[in-house]
């Protein structure tokens, strides 16, 4: 019942919220629910074992209501869970027009991930799929830059077309189960010829591929970033691209293991290339949003690539890789969107000498600056020294032209860190003041979490453990 509340808490809070009429309640009911799943998230972290809900839902094509939160799901939902309240937090001090329907619309995006993570049927999780992305398409084109109408478009058409490809291959895959059901089991049990299993394989990795942002099909992504409003951003990237990731864990490697093998070698090839690609366009970016975009597409480009090397050392790093990226890109968002808020710019040019006048939000842009590097001692650091081992036992000209990419991040990011918050202030960065108390909060909250998971991993390499034993059991 935990896996299905977990889902209905946003859903139904997030339906409610659209009726309240001042924007103060709508604020602050959002934020008690977002706390009210956390607690539920918790509550399904600590419970033994996998966790399952099955109920009747559409019995006349074979689809049910089935919700499974294993390890990998309960890591996710707890990352979404969290993630919420650190956001709603971080922007209580902001002001949007129509703000019952910015809020309902948050969670409501919420409930879809949620969805995502836990539905064991494909389409249920199709659906979900959908409920997640709908709300972004109207917080964005409403809420968002100057640009967003044409930026929003670009996302819309990407995200379309990516979830017809995945529709066209889940209505392939069931009109071809044995028992004409959208099932998990049903799925993987399906009996295909090699040609359609490389063609299925393509529609549903280019589907997950847009939301991861592998390269080629991340363009997208830099313009709706900036242009979105900056909750949203957080979402998106901390978040919602961990969608693409989780599914093709999930989905297209147990669907379709022969093609994945044969196609693991292009796969990686595409995402070094990304990882690369990203990094050197972050370095000559002046704008703090574009940086994190760009940056964002170089961390996915190593989890898609270490995913494909058939590696559960690789795997664990995945694992891990994807809460702490979520934790540590919400983290640059807050600081990015407080900086925007206070000064009315992120460009670098713009900046400096912050930590005269803001010296604890200093110290915080240092800390997520140097877990965005993968610091030793911080969270990101073992998964990705997990998913280098992964990828250098797979293929070691691979791993090390992608390591090139841990030198340019620590370009790109400390070259940040230096032009914010060193040097003279200027005209623009004088009327900086010190962090407010509900951004500290949030942004102490992501600053634990990074040193005690840098410190401690092994939680989280117990919590999805059984995640990776499944997938490597028969091999």
């Amino acid at each position: 019942m935990i896996t299905l509340l977990l889902i209905l808490t946003p859903l139904v809070t997030g339906l409610i919220a659209f009726f309240l009429k001042q924007g103060n309640a709508a604020k602050n009911f959002a934020l008690l629910a977002s706390v009210a799943t956390a607690a539920l998230s918790l509550s399904a972290v600590f419970a033994q074992g996998t966790i399952t809900y099955d109920a009747s839902w559409l019995a006349s094509i074979g689809s049910r209501i089935t919700l499974k939160a294993d390890g990998m799901a309960k890591m996710l939902t707890l990352l979404t869970a969290v993630s919420f309240p650190v956001i709603f937090t971080a922007i209580y001090n902001n002001t949007y027009k129509q703000a019952a329907s910015f809020y309902g619309l948050m969670l409501l995006s919420q409930a879809g991930l949620m969805g995502v993570f836990l539905a064991a049927d494909a389409l249920l999780f199709y659906f979900f799929w959908e409920l997640a992305l709908i709300p972004v398409y109207f917080l964005c084109s409403t809420w968002g830059g100057e640009k967003r109408i044409a930026v929003t478009f670009k996302f819309f058409v990407y995200t379309f077309v990516g979830s017809l490809l995945m529709l066209i291959g889940l209505l392939f895959m069931y009109f071809n189960t044995a028992d004409q059901s959208f099932s998990w089991q049903s799925f993987q049990a399906v009996q295909l010829s090699a040609k359609q299993e490389t063609v299925l394989f393509w529609l549903f990795f280019i589907a997950f591929a847009i939301k991861m942002l592998i390269f080629p099909f991340h363009t997208w992504q830099p313009d709706a970033y900036e242009q979105s409003p900056t909750a949203t951003a957080m979402v998106m990237s901390g978040i919602m691209v961990k969608m693409g990731v989780f599914a093709v864990i999930r989905w297209l490697l147990p669907m379709f293991p022969v093609a994945a093998a044969q196609s693991a070698n292009l796969i990686i090839i595409l995402s070094v290339i990304g990882m690369i690609y990203a990094s050197l366009i972050a370095i000559r970016q002046d704008d703090i949003k574009r940086m994190i975009a760009y940056s964002s597409i170089a961390h996915i480009g190593l989890m898609s690539a270490a995913m494909f090397t058939n590696n559960a050392t690789a795997m664990d790093g995945v694992m891990i890789q994807m809460f702490s990226h979520g934790v540590n890109v919400i983290g640059l968002w807050i600081i990015a969107d407080l900086i925007e808020k206070q000064l009315g710019t992120t460009n670098m040019k713009e900046l400096g000498g912050l930590a005269q006048k803001a010296p604890v939000m200093a110290i915080l842009l240092v800390v997520m600056a140097l877990a965005n590097v993968a610091l030793p001692l911080t969270n990101a650091f073992i998964g990705e020294f997990l998913m280098f081992n992964g990828l250098f036992q797979y293929n070691m000209v691979m791993a090390g032209v992608a390591g090139i990419s841990i030198i340019l991040a620590a370009v790109y990011t400390l070259n940040m860190v230096q032009r914010v918050i060193y040097g003279n202030v200027n005209a623009i960065t004088e009327k900086a003041t010190e962090i407010p108390s509900n951004i500290q909060l949030a942004l102490v909250i992501i600053t634990l979490m990074i040193l005690v998971f840098g410190v401690y991993p092994q939680p989280l390499l117990d919590l999805t453990g059984d995640s990776v034993s499944a997938i490597f059991v028969n091999k």
